[in-house]
């Protein structure tokens, strides 16, 4: 039996893991604008093109602008290290869940156009805590839901059709969606594998 990892251990798990991530994004951003002239961008999820389905693996890794990629990444250094606080086996399950889930609904019911950007990953994250604050079974799942929607809950709007032009707010809408039932399914496998 392995010892529980400390919160100490699980910062530096964390970090290790999406600082990396973080410059990655900015690396794929930079070699955009300067080698690319902004061209990886058309790699993004466009809805109901066959085309645009490649757009469900590499959107979040696609940014519109410098600007676009600066309001994404501080939520998701600090939501990631949320939901990492849960373990690696459910941060890989809402990043991929979110990115697969949420960018399939976004390539089948979203208005045309390019989506793209991590933030349908970040509404995944934030859905998976809110949703598993709500339904889980510790004080601290509890805790750290709160201190989400302090910290995030003003992107909900972002997820609704008023978030203005040029803003995916469908990839936001699935991504928050896909987050959330990622954590109930989390919750009903807990409870079963729980039962006599």
């Amino acid at each position: 039996m392995y010892p529980e990892p400390t919160a100490r251990s699980r910062f530096v798990v964390a970090a290790r893991l999406l600082i990396p991530a973080a410059v990655l994004l900015w690396l794929i951003e930079a070699v955009d604008v300067v080698l690319f002239s902004d061209r990886l961008e058309s790699h993004g999820i466009e809805p109901r093109q066959v085309d645009g389905l490649e757009g469900i693996l590499f959107s979040p890794f696609l940014h519109d602008d410098v600007g676009h990629l600066v309001a994404n990444t501080a939520p998701f250094l600090v939501l990631g290290a949320l939901v990492m606080a849960s373990g690696m086996k459910t941060f890989w399950q809402v990043t991929i869940g979110a990115a697969l889930i949420g960018g399939s609904a976004t390539w089948l019911l979203a208005r045309q156009g390019n989506h793209i950007g991590a933030s349908l990953v970040i509404f995944g994250y934030f859905g998976f805590l809110v949703v598993d604050g709500f339904i889980g079974r510790s004080l601290r799942s509890v805790a750290i839901a709160v201190l989400a929607a302090l910290l995030y809950g003003s992107i909900l709007w972002g997820a609704l059709p008023t978030a203005g032009a040029g803003v995916s707010w469908e990839g936001h809408l699935f991504g928050l969606i896909a987050g959330g039932y990622i954590a109930y399914a989390r919750s009903k496998s807990l409870v079963s594998s729980n039962d006599p």
